[in-house]
């Protein structure tokens, strides 16, 4: 019986191929985008959750709120970790990380590799938190002491070759020497922690240099340089532990007002650290247009299926005459149904395999589709289960209704309730597909306003590098010797870029300052030249002038001026970190960091000690040759160190490249969704042009022209993607609305984002509509009439 049904399937696939062509091509495209975007959703959400105890690590984060000002930080004090260990039963361990920055050196046997990123020092029980696999080594002491080093598989071959890695010494910045006690296994590209090079954190302990407030690292409750994860036991409350390190924290520092939660490791690549929604809005969004477009897909097969009803009402006729049931009818299209969905799926195997490099490329992953893992078959079977179904059931139930009696007296029509129904379902698939154009649009007005923005400062034309070695104490000569060179405007000097402060204080006061009242601030040291390097307007008063007096000035931005409530502040007490000075002029607010982010207190202060980071203005003329004279001059003291250097405009694009990624997956899918859309727009009208095709000969002969009748067939199918319109216009607003939640500043979503997109919808539509139109409009009226 199956095989009977399946040998008629692909006998009646065969007869008309240009509807099997259609209809298996419409859902073969629709499985293979939805599939697409399911492998990126599922990416996104296995972030670290290949860890065994992942559900019992947690993130360290310290909360502030001075004044109503919130603030969380992911860093917290050294000493959080041992002390919660000791104290806290419920955690079973705790182990800090320490993430390193700038570039290293390492030297073996007189091969030199330099390595900026993904090296960190790490506690002993890394391994018994984390399940980071050692290839080579003893877990459960990795670090025998404090010269021993932790390689990934990558970096171990891109050092010693096929040779052993174990054992070899290799010298850090041409000082000290490590022997290799351990090889890790590449970390995975889904994992929030991802590191080639480990040291001892015991390294950072030894090397620590105490002060008149804290005496050694594991004291120092006063500074958030690292973060802290917890195993804690299955019963434990995060909430309750989070209160414990609070609790202990206060006892050793009274004054302190940090509160402590604890954020979930899975949480990590998807929330920020106050766990506000972040990454996990794109996510939701980009799931449910996967699903979108399979329904979309799944609806064309439902609108072509029935538009060919007339064409098999004849055969279902003879069949129910010669004692064919029902049920027996409704298995053959269930089963052509299937034969189609299994088509489809074959194809989209291929077009994914076709697709998956360009997808890549687009959203910056790394995704791999293997047919035999098991999530992919889970997710090709439950494709194949909601098309086969969705699409199979309503057109085997529409087909095997029909009376043999109507269909032989030719009087079989098919409308009322089913006309009604395609065209909900038409409604829906172009609302479906509007709610994505609308959030293409969104996206790439947000990104356009995000590129134009004026930020407070000129990133343009500007490009930094740090100081290494003897470059400190020769910084001045050093920017005598830049400043005369072609092409090179200016030089300045700071201690980080100011395109990421990242460092915070509230260790603050003020003239003026209530007993209440605190402030969290950005501190940034920066030498007498950096305001005019980059731009930076003056509200009031003055910039530093270099003179020895400048230690004991600061300058404000005007958030700052703003929240500690200071009126006229130039002349004015300010102390930073127990510096007592005087406040000598205002900038003008400017982004310091994502415009995700509100602009937030600044203070700038001068500490030629200080600096680290030198900030190149070129003329923008021959910026290549202003770079060639700075690594010239770099060579002379850090001859084995390559020269790497940022431009600002390129390093503030870097910021927004997830949401260029989503931008042009959302350009991508929104093309797709608006391709398949018009197939089933395609089947409907073909399907009414045949219903009406007496009709249009009766009106042909009563003398109607070709652009009546081609007005008459268009205009129901224009009034449904205007109907659509009206359903996606709220839905969409509301979608793109939380997205834009995640930015502090951005874009309103007026009125005219929905008439570029209805005016989309309704031309594509349109197009798609005049095809079949016009041929059922210029056909031969004798022809249709023939038969009456």
């Amino acid at each position: 019986m199956l095989a009977n049904h399946i040998r008629i399937a692909l006998r009646n696939l065969l007869r008309d191929h240009l509807y099997s062509i259609i209809n298996i091509g419409g859902l073969a495209v629709g499985i293979a985008a939805s599939v697409l975007l399911m492998l990126w959703v599922q990416d996104e959400l296995s972030f670290d959750r290949f860890h065994q105890k992942a559900d019992r690590i947690y993130r360290v984060n310290a909360n502030f709120d001075n004044s109503g000002n919130k603030t969380t930080w992911s860093g917290t004090p050294g000493p959080v970790a041992p002390f919660g260990k000791q104290q806290i039963p419920a955690i079973q361990e705790a182990g800090r990380i320490s993430e390193n920055t700038g570039m290293m050196l390492f030297t073996y046997e007189g091969k030199q590799f330099a390595e900026n990123y993904h090296t960190a020092h790490v506690d002993p029980n890394f391994f018994t938190v984390f399940d980071f696999p050692l290839i080579k080594g003893n877990s459960s002491n990795p670090f025998p002491d404090n010269k021993s080093i932790l390689l990934s598989e990558r970096i171990a071959k891109k050092y010693f070759g096929d040779s052993e890695a174990m054992g070899k010494v290799v010298r850090l910045d041409n000082k000290e020497y490590y022997t290799v006690t351990g090889v890790l296994k590449n970390m995975p590209e889904n994992s929030s922690l991802r590191y080639d090079i480990l040291f001892p954190f015991d390294i950072l302990i030894k090397n620590y240099q105490g002060n008149d407030f804290w005496k050694s690292l594991e004291s120092d409750w006063g500074n958030y340089f690292y973060f802290t994860y917890l195993l804690i036991d299955p019963s434990a409350s995060p909430t309750a532990v989070a209160k414990q390190l609070s609790d202990i924290h206060h006892a050793h520092q009274k004054e302190s007002g940090v509160n402590y939660s604890l954020q979930p490791l899975t949480a990590l690549h998807l929330y920020s650290a106050d766990m506000s929604e972040e990454g996990i809005q794109t996510v939701r969004i980009f799931l449910i247009v996967s699903i979108a477009i399979l329904l979309i897909a799944c609806i064309n097969y439902i609108n072509l299926a029935t538009a060919r009803a007339t064409k098999r009402a004849k055969e279902v006729g003879v069949r129910k005459t010669v004692g064919a049931s029902r049920s027996r009818l409704v298995a053959q299209f269930l089963t052509e149904s299937v034969v189609i969905s299994v088509l489809a799926l074959v194809l989209s195997l291929i077009l994914i395999q076709l697709a998956i490099p360009f997808y890549n490329d687009l959203s910056g992953k790394n995704i791999s589709f293997d047919l035999l893992s098991t999530s992919n078959l889970v997710l090709l079977a439950g494709a194949l289960f909601v098309t086969t179904l969705t699409a199979g059931v309503y057109p085997a139930m529409v087909l095997s209704s029909f009376q043999p009696l109507q269909v032989i007296r030719g009087k079989l029509t098919i409308s009322g309730g089913n006309s009604l129904f395609r065209k909900i379902l038409v409604i829906t698939q172009f609302a479906l597909s509007i709610v994505i154009i609308v959030g293409t649009i969104v996206v790439d007005k947000q990104l356009t306003f995000i590129r134009n923005k004026k930020l407070g400062f000129n990133k343009e034309n500007i490009f930094t590098f740090g100081m290494r070695g003897e470059m400190f104490k020769n910084r001045e000569t050093i920017r005598t010797e830049l400043s005369k060179q072609p092409g090179i405007e200016g030089i300045a000097l700071s201690n980080q870029s100011i395109l990421s402060l990242e460092g915070t204080t509230g260790d603050t006061d003020w003239e003026g300052k209530g007993l209440q009242q605190g402030m969290m601030v950005h501190p940034v040291n920066i030498d007498e030249h950096f305001i005019d390097v980059t731009h930076l307007e003056l509200a009031e008063g003055r910039g530093f002038t270099g003179s020895k007096s400048d230690t004991a000035h600061f300058i404000l931005n005007e958030t700052a001026v703003e929240k500690a409530g200071l009126v006229d502040p130039i002349g004015k007490s300010f102390t930073l970190w127990q510096t007592k000075g005087t406040i000598i002029g205002v900038v003008k607010d400017f982004h310091h960091s994502s415009i995700k982010t509100k602009i937030e207190p600044t203070v700038f202060f001068h500490n030629p000690s200080w600096y680290w980071l030198v900030y190149v203005k070129t003329n923008g003329k021959d910026n290549a040759g202003a770079i060639a004279s700075t690594e010239k001059v770099w060579k002379q003291y850090n001859a084995e160190y390559p020269f790497e250097y940022q431009f600002l405009d390129s390093s503030f694009d870097a910021m927004y490249k997830t949401e260029q990624r989503t931008g042009r997956l959302f350009t991508a899918f929104s093309v797709v969704a608006i391709f398949i859309s018009c197939l089933g727009l395609f089947g409907l009208a073909t399907f009414t042009a045949a219903q009406r095709i007496k009709e249009i000969g009766i009106r042909k002969v009563m003398g109607a022209s070709v652009n009546e009748i081609v007005v008459l067939l268009s205009k129901d199918f224009l009034k449904l993607i205007v109907m659509a319109l009206v359903i996606a216009v709220p839905a969409s607003y509301f979608g793109m609305q939380n997205w834009l939640q995640d930015f502090a500043y951005r874009i309103p979503i007026d009125w005219t984002v929905f008439v570029v997109a209805g005016g989309i919808s309704l031309l594509i539509a349109f197009l798609t509509i005049s095809f079949q139109t016009i041929k059922a409009a210029m056909g031969n009226p004798v022809e249709s009439l023939r038969t009456e």
